[in-house]
């Protein structure tokens, strides 16, 4: 998919700062909302925790790169036994890969930036514009530590903004159960993935990518901003345009438009479908087979949610359509 994987940065070498051939060696997620929870409130001791949280992770970067490295060429036939690595086409079969490993980035990630913000001061980035400086300030404490690492190691430290499937029901299951349901924090199923405003809150599409722009700067590793559109962007190309548009001009390194794609498998009629085909005004009672209703969920486009866990069910479930607006966000504070 790209989204997660889009590095740039090379403090290794300089001469290679480009997307093909690399990407993230490895990456650990920490679970935002648990520390602030634990943080009851005390701002300090907060970034305290997140620091020594971001030194675990950093150290086990560190041991998993130390095994990776020892590895050859031939325990990775396809990536660097067919060349695709940056580097990798000059090294022999039984050539360790650490080298050109360095290529790539050792990476933390994070989960749940709204109800962390929730939980320290009672409301998310997508409410007030204290927790969206306060939400800043903390990816930027991050990004700082990961830069710092970088310099001192030599390798490619950096953030992402954590793609959690599974992620984002485990976490919030185990606190649930250790520190009860929370309002907005640990009462629903799922953590908001990374940076997001959470999907629940109405925003129009406009606050939204204003609103999580600025963390596209600051997760080096990876990132991505989606709004959900209600129906179908062919029959309304200027506001599909100026989504893109405010993508481009808010700093959007990575973004995406979801909206649905129905397909009708007997008539072939591809678009928006109620409980008719518009093209042969047939429904799925009359016995032929159901429609195929295309949706994206976590990078994939899929037809069914069945393969998906509850947390990924329920978290789709929740999902608001993004009005097409000019607002603009400091309207809502």
């Amino acid at each position: 998919m790209g989204c997660r994987t889009r590095v740039m940065a090379n403090v290794y070498d300089k001469d290679n700062e480009i997307v093909t051939g690399r990407g993230n060696l490895s990456f650990t997620s920490i679970n935002l909302p648990r520390i602030a929870i634990n943080a009851k409130g005390n701002i300090d001791w907060f970034f305290e925790e997140l620091d020594r949280k971001v030194a675990i992770v950093f150290d086990q970067l560190l041991d998993r790169f130390k095994i990776q490295s020892e590895k050859t060429v031939r325990n990775y036939p396809f990536l660097m036994g067919q060349g695709i690595w940056l580097g990798s086409d000059k090294l022999g079969i039984d050539d360790k890969v650490g080298e050109v490993l360095k290529h790539g980035t050792l990476t933390v990630g994070f989960i749940g930036l709204a109800e962390c913000l929730k939980a320290l001061i009672g409301k998310h980035h997508g409410e007030s514009k204290d927790a969206q400086n306060l939400g800043l300030e903390i990816i930027g404490f991050m990004r700082k530590r990961a830069d710092e690492a970088s310099k001192k190691y030599g390798l490619n430290f950096s953030v992402i903004g954590t793609p959690a499937e599974g992620l984002s029901g485990r976490f919030v299951r185990i606190d649930k159960k250790k520190y009860g349901a929370i309002e907005g924090v640990t009462d629903r199923d799922y953590y908001t993935n990374s940076f997001h405003v959470p999907v629940y809150y109405p925003i129009s599409a406009a606050d939204k990518i204003k609103l999580e722009a600025p963390y596209h700067e600051l997760t080096n590793a990876g990132h991505i901003t989606y709004v959900e559109l209600d129906g179908d962007p062919m029959e309304n190309l200027d506001a599909f345009e100026q989504v893109i548009r405010c993508m481009k001009e808010s700093g959007v390194g990575y973004g995406s438009i979801n909206h649905p794609v129905d397909r009708d498998p007997v008539c072939g009629y591809t678009g928006i479908i109620g409980n008719e085909c518009p093209s042969c005004h047939r429904t799925e009672d009359d016995g032929q087979g159901k429609f195929e209703r295309i949706r994206r969920i976590t990078g994939y486009l899929v037809g069914t949610l069945d393969s998906f866990n509850d947390a990924k069910r329920s978290e789709v479930e929740d999902r608001v359509k993004h009005s097409v607006g000019s607002e603009d966000t400091s309207d809502l504070f």
